[in-house]
């Protein structure tokens, strides 16, 4: 499991630990050559102005914190220490001479630009009090070696090296906490929080706020440590990890009550985890979750009143329909003409409601799952002649020519012999629609492999493209009012209902002027167990002889193929 979040340091404290590491480092080099020095030289007076030259570093390698103060009397040492150190080498012809500005090289590491004036200043009156101190006969005189010249040169050189060092690593600190500062502020304001973990998930740093869930003044806690449930929040850890990224919703240790979604993405340093406060939209996805469970509760007892109702209007509806056949064939007796008119009428209107009818049944049944498929074997020419058949007098009545392409051999097929029967009733009736007088609608079955292939294509108005999108919803319809008022706008989706309902699907293909193509594929044709044997190329000559050839009308659908045209 990560490691608890590593405390993170503030400008400050960053500022304190640098400066007390150039201290520290600053008195360790005096301390070395005050213990090498008598070993290579008997002068005291060296060793003493070492002595007096580390005491600055050794304040500020123990102070506990800075301020204006500290800083402005750790400078005042700095400049008495390092005069005393010249004054005790030899003055400003030592070789500590250079000594002079190391109140400038502290003053940059304590203060940075703003310290400068104040330590430049310093560093000049220790050149002029060590002068003073030369003529006035004050500054002892030692014994020149050029080691301890050249040790005083570098020793102040790296010093004003590590200095600048650290003066630019600060700078660049508080640039980016100042960015940070603006990132995390906005962050508090949208109440997201992010957190930065190494390669092996500890958590680096972290920033921003979870609302009220994670504050700033919450101490640092880890993401794993902020789940009330932590094994799923490990789990997806370890896969953003593997995989690269990954998203965790879990409810937070300290409000069970709310939900927190984090989003992992891994980097080369590490995974970085954006937390925000997902309830509000968990509870809105679980209203719209309800919501839509309501609706299709709704829908679907529309579905089972529409089936009872439609179910309890077809008793009457026959009667009726059954009544007025008797009436207009005078079964009984004879009947005025005018009552043998209304009661043809009567029927006609019967038998359209009951058309109506069965529709809205068959669609209810089946949005309301309940239409079971009646599913066997047959020759499904059967099924489209008997539909074609059944719509000859409409075509009559419109003047369209009705025609069918069927094939030679048998197309037995595994599937619902109504539905087929009702799929061509349905697209020949619409093509009929929207086709004048003196058009064409073809009715066209072939097998393509398992699929049985039923084509209605017509030379009617065609379809806008706006109205292709909508046709197969139930209740849509195209065309004009007058079409329109022709039916309810169920036909072509219980086409596709019941293509569907055999594992097919249905397509249209249609532009304005040029007429309609309605295509049905469902995989319900009868597959043999072996295929027959080819015929000698001699028999198949024969056989091709004497097959008569289609009508010179029919349209042209290669070999084994007939034209259907119900008798008029």
């Amino acid at each position: 499991m990560p490691k608890a979040a590593k405390k993170v340091l503030t400008p400050t404290q960053r500022a304190l630990r640098d400066a007390a590491a150039w201290h520290g480092g600053w008195f360790a080099a005096m301390l070395a050559a005050a213990v090498i020095t008598p070993v290579v030289s008997d002068g005291s007076p060296l060793v003493t102005a070492l002595g007096v030259a580390a005491l600055p570093g050794l304040a500020g390698l123990l102070l506990p914190r800075y301020g204006d103060r500290i800083e402005a009397s750790l400078l005042i040492l700095w400049t008495l220490c390092a005069g005393g150190a010249v004054m005790l080498a030899g003055g400003l012809t030592g070789p500590f001479a250079i000594w002079s500005v190391t109140p400038l090289a502290a003053g940059v590491v304590m203060g940075g630009g703003r310290r400068l004036p104040g330590a430049a200043a310093l560093s000049a009156a220790i050149a002029a009090a060590v002068v003073l101190a030369q003529m006035a006969g004050f500054a002892p005189v030692t014994d020149q070696h050029p080691w301890m010249a050249l040790f005083a040169l570098v020793s102040l050189g790296l010093a004003l090296a590590a200095a600048l060092l650290i003066v630019r690593r600060r700078d660049a600190a508080l640039s980016l906490d100042a960015d940070d500062g603006k990132i995390a502020d906005l962050l508090h304001d949208h109440a997201v929080l992010l957190i930065f973990m190494d390669a092996q998930g500890a958590v680096r740093r972290r920033m921003g706020a979870l609302g009220d869930i994670v504050t700033d003044d919450d101490e640092v806690l880890g993401l794993i440590q902020l789940a009330a449930d932590p094994v799923p929040v490990a789990e997806a850890v370890a896969t953003a990890f593997r995989v690269g990224h990954g998203e965790i919703g879990f409810a937070p240790v300290r409000a069970a009550d709310r939900w927190v979604v984090a989003t992992l993405a891994r980097s080369n340093s590490g995974l970085t985890a954006v937390l925000r406060d997902a309830t509000l939209e968990r509870a809105r996805e679980a209203g719209l979750e309800q919501a839509a469970a309501d609706a299709e509760a709704l829908n679907q007892g529309k579905s089972r009143f529409l089936a009872n109702m439609s179910h309890e209007l077809r008793t009457p509806l026959n009667a009726i329909i059954g009544f007025s056949d008797i009436m207009r064939t005078r079964m009984f007796g004879p009947l005025s003409d005018r009552y043998a008119e209304y009661a043809g009428l009567v029927h006609e209107s019967g038998g359209h409601l009951l058309d109506l009818i069965n529709d809205v049944l068959d669609m209810s049944k089946i949005e309301a799952q309940r239409f079971d498929l009646a599913r066997e074997q047959f020759d499904a020419r059967d099924a489209i002649a008997a539909a074609l058949r059944l719509t000859r007098v409409q075509a009559d009545t419109a003047g369209v020519h009705l025609r069918g392409a069927l094939p030679q051999t048998d197309l037995e097929v595994d599937a619902d012999r109504r539905a087929i029967k009702q799929i061509v009733l349905n697209l020949v009736s619409n093509a009929l629609k929207f086709t004048p007088k003196g058009g064409q609608v073809t009715v066209t079955a072939r097998a393509q492999g398992p699929d049985l292939e039923i084509i209605v294509a017509d030379t009617g108005v065609g379809i806008a493209t706006d109205d292709l999108a909508r046709l197969g919803r139930p209740f849509e319809q195209a065309g004009g009012s007058e079409q329109r008022a022709l039916g309810t706008g169920l036909g072509l989706s219980l086409v596709r209902a019941f293509a569907e309902l055999h594992g097919g699907s249905m397509s249209i293909e249609s532009a304005l002027g040029e007429g309609t193509a309605v295509t049905v594929r469902m995989p319900v044709i009868l597959q043999e167990d072996a295929p027959a044997p080819a015929p000698l190329a001699a028999e198949a000559s024969a056989q091709a002889a004497a097959t008569p050839a289609p009508a010179p009308t029919a349209p042209s659908l290669g070999p084994n193929v007939v034209a259907f045209k119900p008798q008029r």
